[in-house]
């Protein structure tokens, strides 16, 4: 499998407690739904390899696993601040016009001029809308807003085409 295979959904945190728990950064709209995707791939020096959840728990407005064979805090934290992932083939399809972040991220954005701003480094949830952030000549900021600000997505291309004005 390709890297573009997996997607990622996570991170480990730090230990939790002294029987080897972890605390897990869910990169998922909402936290504890990451604990609806199985298998979970972790990435290491050799790539990615399954591993596999033995217990696991919302705590607060996170999650918290134990994972199978870690069974001591100082096992555990061997593994933080790993990437955790699932196979693309595990995410629901989407409807038209919709995308997965992941999908967004690296995409050249170019505005209504045909100048180019640079590419998306990352997304950010603001609540009342997404924000595309985009690195070129300088970092900025841009309104996820279809139809207004984002005038076209073109994954075949690589493109996002949008209605901003540079600041």
């Amino acid at each position: 499998m390709t890297n573009t295979d997996y997607i990622l959904v996570g991170k480990v945190g730090s230990t939790y407690g002294v029987k080897g728990w972890l605390k897990i950064l869910s990169y998922t709209e909402v936290a504890a739904n990451i604990l609806d995707y199985s298998p979970w791939y972790i990435e290491d020096k050799d790539g990615w390899r399954t591993i596999e959840l033995e217990a696991s728990q919302q705590y607060g407005k996170g999650v918290i696993v134990k994972f199978s064979g870690i069974h001591t805090p100082e096992k555990a934290r061997l593994l933080s601040g790993k990437k955790l992932a699932i196979l693309r083939s595990e995410l629901p399809v989407l409807e038209k016009d919709e995308y997965y972040w992941s999908d967004l991220k690296g995409l050249t954005v170019i505005d209504q001029h045909g100048k180019t701003l640079g590419k998306v480094s990352y997304l950010i949830a603001t609540g009342s809308n997404d924000v595309l952030v985009v690195k070129g000549e300088k970092e900025q900021a841009i309104p996820y807003l279809p139809g207004q600000v984002v005038t076209r997505v073109d994954l075949a291309e690589s493109k996002i085409y949008v209605n901003w004005d540079e600041i």
